[in-house]
Parts: C-alpha cells; sequence; structure tokens
C-alpha cells in the first residue's frame, strides 16, 4: 500500500537577533547595537500513516497563508507523488504569487529521504558533498559595524582569512539621506583593492538604487575592479528583461537575477532573452525543491550557472545535486552580530560562519533534508494560532 498523507500542522514561531534592527524603513536588517528584533518562521509537519513526518522549518507569512489551500488538497494523497502534487498546486495558486508551495514541497522531500532511508541530494543525484561558501554581509549600517568603505574592506579581510572564497556587499538603503552613490562606489573600489587578487567579490544593492544611471555607475565600478557578479541592483525590482539586457550590454561584469522572479517559465524567459547571465533560485521562494531544480536545469541547458539564494539544508541538497553551481551564500554576516540562523537545529548542523571549513560547507548525510529540528523551542515560541489539517 502507498503512503498516505494523514495531518498537516503549521506553527508560527519567533526568535531574537540580538543588535539587529532595521533601516528607517524598517525593511532591510542592519546592526544595531542594543537592539533586538524578533524574526517570525514557519514549522510545518506532514505527517502519514507511515509513521514518517515530513518536516520543514523557515518560509513567512505570505507563503504560510496559502497553506490552507495546499493542504486541503493534500490530505488523503500518496506523498510520494511530489511531481504531480506540484503540477496540481501550481494550477491551483495560478492567482497567487505561488510562495506557499516551497515550504510543503521541501517537507514532501524530506519524507521521501526519510521514507527511502537517504538523504535528497542522492534522491536527486549526487554530484558533490562539499560546496565552496561565500560571506554574504549584512547591509550598511550608520551603527560603527559595516559603516563605511573601509569597514566593509576590513570585514572582507577577515572572511578571507576565516576562509571564504567569495564577498558579496549588501550596500547601504534606508531612507534618501543613506542612499549615497558615492559611498557605495568607495565600498566596492575599497573591497576590490584590499581583497580582489585572493576572492571572487559580488554587489548586491538588493533594488535600492533608484535609477538606471545608478546602477550603471556602480556597475562600472564593478567592471573596474573584476566583480564576479552583480544582482539586482535598482527600483525594477529585479523583473524587467528589457532593463537587465541593457545594463548587461553595457557592462563587463556578470548579471545575477531572477530572486524576484517567480516560477520556471518567467525565469527561462530572461535566460531565453539574454536579461541575466546568472539564473537565480531559492527552494522557498520558487516552488520548493521540485521548482528549485527545474531552475538549475533549465540554466544548464542554456549553457548557464545557477545560484541559490541564501542558507539552508534544502539549498545545500540542491547545490550538491548541480554541477552548474559556484557558491554556499552564507548569509547574513557581520563583524559585530549573529548571522540570522534560527536557533532550531539540534546534532551538527550550522550555518554560521564558524561553519565554514576550508571554504566549504558539507551537505548533510541523514535521510531526507538531514537535520533534526528541536521542536521543544519552536512550541515554546509560538507566537501565532497552531493550524491543523486533517
Amino acid at each position: 500500500m502507498a503512503p498516505t498523507i494523514t495531518k498537516i500542522e503549521s506553527r508560527e514561531f519567533e526568535y531574537p537577533l540580538e543588535d539587529v534592527g532595521t533601516d528607517e524603513h524598517g525593511f532591510n536588517l542592519v546592526y544595531e547595537p542594543g537592539e533586538t528584533t524578533y524574526r517570525k518562521l514557519f514549522g510545518v509537519k506532514i505527517h502519514t500513516d507511515e509513521g514518517i513526518t515530513g518536516e520543514y522549518v523557515g518560509g513567512n507569512s505570505p507563503a504560510a497563508a496559502q497553506y490552507n489551500i495546499i493542504a486541503e488538497y493534500l490530505i488523503g494523497k500518496d506523498p510520494l507523488e511530489r511531481e504531480k502534487h506540484w503540477s496540481e498546486i501550481k494550477r491551483a495558486l495560478r492567482k497567487y504569487d505561488r510562495m506557499g508551495m516551497g515550504p510543503i514541497d521541501i517537507a514532501l522531500w524530506d519524507f521521501a529521504g526519510k521514507y527511502y532511508d537517504a538523504p535528497i541530494h542522492e534522491l536527486l543525484g549526487t554530484y558533490r558533498t562539499e560546496i565552496p561558501a561565500y560571506a554574504s554581509t549584512y547591509h550598511g549600517d550608520d551603527a560603527g559595524g559595516l559603516d563605511s568603505p573601509e569597514a566593509f574592506a576590513d570585514f572582507a579581510e577577515e572572511c578571507r582569512d576565516a576562509g571564504f572564497g567569495g564577498f558579496k556587499i549588501h550596500g547601504w538603503g534606508g531612507g534618501d539621506a543613506s542612499r549615497d552613490l558615492g559611498r557605495e562606489v568607495e565600498a566596492v573600489h575599497a573591497v576590490g583593492e584590499a581583497v580582489g587578487d585572493e576572492m571572487d567579490l559580488m554587489h548586491d544593492p538588493a533594488c535600492e538604487l533608484e535609477t538606471f544611471a545608478d546602477a550603471l555607475e556602480l556597475g562600472k565600478a564593478c567592471d573596474e575592479q573584476d566583480f564576479f557578479w552583480y544582482e539586482d541592483p535598482f527600483r525594477d525590482g529585479g523583473i524587467s528583461q528589457h532593463a537587465h539586457r541593457k545594463l548587461s550590454q553595457k557592462l563587463d561584469t556578470p548579471i545575477l537575477q531572477t530572486e524576484h522572479v517567480r516560477g520556471l517559465e518567467l525565469k527561462s524567459d530572461f535566460a531565453a532573452n539574454d536579461a541575466t547571465d546568472f539564473l537565480r533560485a531559492d527552494p522557498e521562494y520558487d516552488a520548493g525543491i521540485t521548482g528549485a531544480i527545474k531552475v538549475a536545469r533549465v540554466a544548464e541547458a542554456f549553457g548557464l550557472d545557477i545560484e541559490f539564494h541564501a542558507p539552508g539544508p534544502a539549498q545545500r541538497h540542491c547545490i550538491a545535486a548541480c554541477r552548474n553551481s559556484n557558491y554556499y551564500e552564507m548569509a547574513l554576516v557581520h563583524p559585530h552580530c549573529q548571522n540570522t540562523q534560527p536557533p532550531v537545529y539540534e546534532g551538527g548542523y550550522s550555518d554560521m560562519m564558524e561553519a565554514v571549513e576550508g571554504g566549504t560547507v558539507s551537505v548533510p548525510e541523514g535521510p531526507g533534508l538531514g537535520v533534526d529540528y528541536d521542536w521543544g523551542y519552536i512550541e515554546e515560541n509560538t507566537t501565532g494560532e497552531v493550524h491543523t489539517y486533517q
């Protein structure tokens, strides 16, 4: 008899980030001594009649709002029919952003790995088990942390000494007073001159730059310092194929886009229309491991590399199954405050800077995601209603 899904649970919880606040608009996380920011995530469990539970911790409120649609469909279904479920749910959520697909699909993959007693990367087809990592910074601040071009350069040297092969700048954001293009350009040169001969360098303004002209000016600075990629520069939101094709034509630095483009077809269009030099994927954002791997295979077909957004066990399994991926994003890192990793892992799994050894991170080898979640911590820090579907 095939296994059957009997119940799905979703639990919202929060955890503290010490010495972390937000910029004046409240969107970007920044270093702020003495401040505590509480971040909310969701723990998902998919129960089956086999006594095996698929689990995932992550996601966000927009995703969780779609779980009720997904869960009602999945109850009573075979959890191993991931491709069938992916197709049906994708159609059902056609009017929405489909963010709810990601955590559920990852939990289904976790079930499958446990069911077959294999890590997810083996089910996908293992290419490697050690992945090079780059340091991806918090946004620039004005609080004594990453508060100057020199501070970014000093931290880049620290990351180099810790074994990272790459370093990515997230520049300053917030209000008009913080958006100083000259300071952004100076940071590119300071970091390039400090470690450019020893590390691959990236810049991600996170769509903070106001105009195409701003994006072009900062991109030319990246050209001068031979940056590895230039990501999501300006206020188009990272979604305009035309704008990024034009930008790419005027720069030597490769463009990395599609973090904010949802769906296999739209990402494929970016590649087909020369609007990006790398494709971006995230198993949370891009309809799970199923969706992210589809994007990775499209990238390979176009002769492009796939770079996965953010750290996490699902990302590690995806990268382990991809030949055409260069780096694991260790994010967000800072010289004076903690990474944003939630304190929910038992055992040896970590996405703190110290987890990088010899410039790489390892892929979990246990069944499924290969991580054990601290459900006691999650339950003790529950902040919202626990939703149960059965």
